[in-house]
């Protein structure tokens, strides 16, 4: 039975990866969630379960919301055998099969893939849509662009997600790019949060 993740229930996930992490039984590189809860909780009420999602780094609030298996994720990121992908994932590169869920840890790298199984749902006529979840940095680059405008010339089921944190490492929009306008186009939806945990270190996370 999928669990009905609350706003309370994310953000105890996330203080268990902080300690599992803070307390040395997660060793691998670790982007948390935070802050969003409320935005990804009223978008996933829109997603079916036989949709595809194509996730990021930041993964595991998506994972959660689709339907995915919470031990199996926290056994996943400490490297267990018994984890969700044996303990080769670990926690920016999740994937599961059977709720039809993928994750790239390459910034951007999700969004060709994510065209890919558009365009052959397109191509057998299947009701199913793909949400592809990116960041406001993977929004910088080409295969973002390329992608969007793919789908959206070929109307592909394919909603692309920007997470707009303003955060690309630790760079803001302006920083980068002086005079930013936000990318629009009918296949994407954008909203804006504040990350509650910096990109590097430990025990200075902000307590939400």
């Amino acid at each position: 039975m999928k669990t009905k993740w609350t706003k309370k229930g994310l953000k105890d996930f996330e203080l268990r990866i902080i300690n599992l992490f803070e307390s040395g039984y997660a060793r691998c590189p670790i982007h948390l969630s935070g802050g969003n809860e409320d935005e990804l909780i009223t978008l996933f009420q829109s997603i079916k379960s036989n949709d595809y999602i194509f996730s990021t780094h930041r993964n595991h609030y998506h994972y959660l919301l689709k339907g995915g298996d919470a031990e199996a994720l926290i056994s996943e990121i400490k490297g267990s055998a018994l984890g969700l992908c044996k303990g080769c994932g670990r926690s920016m590169n999740v994937y599961d099969p059977k709720i039809n869920f993928y994750s790239s840890a390459i910034v951007g790298g999700n969004c060709a893939m994510a065209i890919g199984v558009g365009l052959a749902l397109k191509k057998k006529k299947a009701k199913f849509h793909v949400w592809c979840f990116v960041g406001d940095g993977a929004t910088d680059g080409g295969h973002f662009m390329e992608a969007v405008r793919f789908g959206h010339t070929r109307h592909l089921p394919v909603t692309f997600v920007v997470e707009d944190n303003d955060k690309s490492v630790d760079s803001s929009a302006k920083d980068r790019w002086h005079n930013p306008m936000p990318i629009n186009a009918s296949n994407i939806i954008r909203y804006e949060y504040t990350r509650v945990y910096p990109h590097v270190g430990i025990g200075r996370h902000v307590t939400f």
